[in-house]
């Protein structure tokens, strides 16, 4: 048994919209399908959870046990062409007031409840790494690299390593990665390939 859908089971997942080339593991928890838009060549790993408003372009792979949870009303995750995520990243467009002047969970009433809602955008090129966490309104800047085990709790610049609870730039990240983009790119022209 194959451990990506084929073609025609991706046509029964209900997604708002995939485009080719799209893997997504039989292990994948995917909630509010018509809310997730996929592009092309795009890898989904087991045991990813997607739920809520959702929007994955082209050259993404997101490793296994990630968590996105994208919420709905102005929330979200975009996350843009060459981004990825590493094992158990975990992307929240929408939590709860830990302050304690309310309550928690989705079992109380919203009267009840404060809830933080903003989208998260991962841009072009960024990556996350490991067991990293990413909180609602939070951008990662073109070319950003987030290291293993940071918390990411407010925008972060282009082509910069950040690490930390709170993540924070720690050093420039070389931008080598767009001369090969561009080759790759002239390949697939030069054989007539998509890619």
């Amino acid at each position: 048994m194959d451990s990506f859908y084929k073609r025609e089971e991706l046509d029964q997942l209900g997604l708002k919209a995939y485009g080719e080339d799209v893997l997504i593991s039989r292990k994948t928890s995917i909630y509010a399908p018509e809310r997730i838009s996929i592009g092309d060549h795009v890898r989904i790993d087991d045991f990813v959870f997607l739920s809520g408003d959702i929007t994955i372009h082209n050259h993404v792979h997101i490793a296994p046990y990630c968590m996105l949870i994208g919420g709905t009303g102005g929330a979200g995750i975009v996350m843009h062409d060459y981004s990825g995520l590493s094992g158990r990243v975990t992307i929240y467009s929408i939590s709860d007031d830990y302050s304690g002047e309310y309550m928690t969970n989705p079992t109380v009433p919203d009267e009840y409840l404060n809830i933080i809602c903003g989208k998260v955008t991962i841009n072009k090129y960024a990556i996350v790494g490991t067991s990293s966490a990413i909180l609602p309104n939070v951008e990662i800047g073109e070319g950003a690299a987030v290291g293993a085990m940071s918390l990411v709790t407010r925008r972060l610049p282009e082509w910069k390593i950040c690490s930390g609870i709170p993540a924070r730039p720690i050093k420039t990240r070389s931008r080598s990665l767009l001369d090969l983009e561009r080759q790759y790119q002239e390949d697939i022209s030069s054989s007539g390939s998509k890619g």
